[in-house]
């Protein structure tokens, strides 16, 4: 039988007075079993500080040679406060520990954007959005000094694998698309050679050098610059662009009101200003194709600077729609069309939604004509990135527009003109 006190517990067994916790007992109950001492208490447990570790003694030369270790943090902590002691007292010492703490801080690499691909997009934006530039950039300049900052992050942690993964440039030609393949690496080495053009304008080295181009166009200039390379273009071409495009703005930022200064593109000229906006476009393009090819995010540029871009596509769009109208491609704008240069004409509303968004009256008969609300005869709407895309030729025509109304030959004219505004 099992004995239970009074408050219903076990006590023990009556038969061979064993207790419940192992010792040994009388038949009363009264024995005592061995007992398990508590841990010790610790300092911890009282509250009490603990004592500092008192420095080792040693020698000079030995501390000297322990300089290495304390400075990546591998000496153990009576070593690492001997050497701390010593060099408040030494100051040979204390020189060589700062110069060696500073060459430990060089060798750490940065991270990686594996760990986190969109994380220095968000904090470049940030630091671009609240940091005034050490040197004032002109607004019409922002917007390059950006992008290409932002391509230049992106490009940081680049492995051979990837600045050799391959690439399609993209483009809208005539009325069909057009491709070129090539590299990350030769999709740098096409931004050089393009903003070459604006470099050129500004009175700085070309990046051909000797390399002959048949025209000044940015397509030419690409296939000079590719043809005359020994070997396909690879990282070392991140350096002279990088260069060149840091020139480019520290340039302008001192040409003062010289934004209307004409950059040559072979067959039409720009106003650097606009100039200046085309290659910040053009810069988000080719990150967004070298970003697709290697699968890291990448974000379209600020409200701000893509509204900038989207005006400059709006107001080349009538120069535009009067080529392919000469090369009969669009509709004609004979007859009662034809309009004075400066007079009000038929116009399309384009409404661009979201970032960057707005509404430009695009002129249709002719580039000297003024877009006039009271001459509308169609309406289109678009998405602003959306727009963009299709203005790189990365978007078909038939595809792009997101709500139409209106005259529909005239709406076809102005998305196929907005296409042919990509080149490679």
């Amino acid at each position: 039988m099992t004995a239970y006190d009074e408050n219903g517990e076990n006590g023990q067994n009556d038969e061979t007075g064993e207790s419940d916790d192992g010792g040994t007992g009388t038949g009363t109950g009264t024995g005592t079993g061995a007992r398990i001492p508590l841990p010790r208490a610790s300092v911890e447990d009282g509250g009490r500080a603990l004592p500092e570790a008192a420095p080792v003694a040693l020698e000079h030369q030995v501390l000297t040679s322990l300089l290495g270790a304390w400075a990546l943090a591998a000496c153990s902590a009576p070593e690492a406060a001997a050497v701390e002691e010593h060099l408040g007292e030494c100051d040979s010492c204390a020189d060589e520990a700062l110069r060696l703490r500073e060459a430990v801080t060089l060798l750490q690499r940065p991270e990686s954007l594996d760990l986190d691909p969109a994380l220095r997009t968000r904090v470049l934006e940030g630091c671009l959005e609240r940091r005034p530039p050490r040197i004032p950039v002109p607004e019409w300049a922002a917007s390059y000094d950006a992008e290409t900052a932002r391509l230049d992050a992106l490009l940081q942690d680049f492995g051979d694998a990837e600045w050799h993964a391959p690439v399609r440039l993209r483009w809208f030609e005539d009325d069909g698309a057009a491709s070129r393949r090539t590299t990350v690496a030769g999709v740098i080495a096409h931004l050089l050679t393009v903003d070459g053009t604006v470099a050129v304008g500004l009175g700085l080295d070309d990046p051909l050098g000797d390399i002959t181009a048949p025209s000044g166009g940015p397509a030419a200039r690409t296939e000079a610059y590719w043809r005359a390379s020994h070997y396909p273009p690879t990282r070392a071409v991140r350096a002279p662009w990088r260069e060149q495009s840091h020139s480019i703005v520290r340039t302008v930022a001192f040409t003062g009101d010289a934004g209307g200064m004409p950059v040559s593109y072979g067959d039409f000229e720009l106003p650097l200003r606009d100039a200046m906006l085309d290659r910040a476009f053009e810069c988000w393009v080719h990150a967004e194709d070298i970003a697709e090819a290697v699968d890291y995010p990448y974000a379209p540029p600020s409200a701000r600077h893509l509204n900038g871009m989207i005006d400059l596509a709006a107001r080349m769009l009538p120069g535009v729609l009067a080529a392919r109208r000469r090369a009969g491609l669009a509709t004609p704008g004979g007859g009662p069309h034809l309009v004075a240069a400066g007079g009000p004409g038929r116009s399309l509303r384009l409404e661009i939604e979201g970032s960057g968004g707005g509404e430009w009256l695009i002129p249709l008969d002719s580039p000297g004509a003024v877009g006039s609300a009271d001459h509308e005869v169609a309406h289109v709407a678009l998405d602003g990135v959306e727009f963009c895309r299709l203005a790189a030729g990365h978007v078909p025509p038939a595809e792009a527009a997101a709500g139409q109304a209106g005259d529909r030959e005239a709406i076809r004219d102005v998305l196929f003109a907005a296409a042919g505004l990509s080149r490679m």
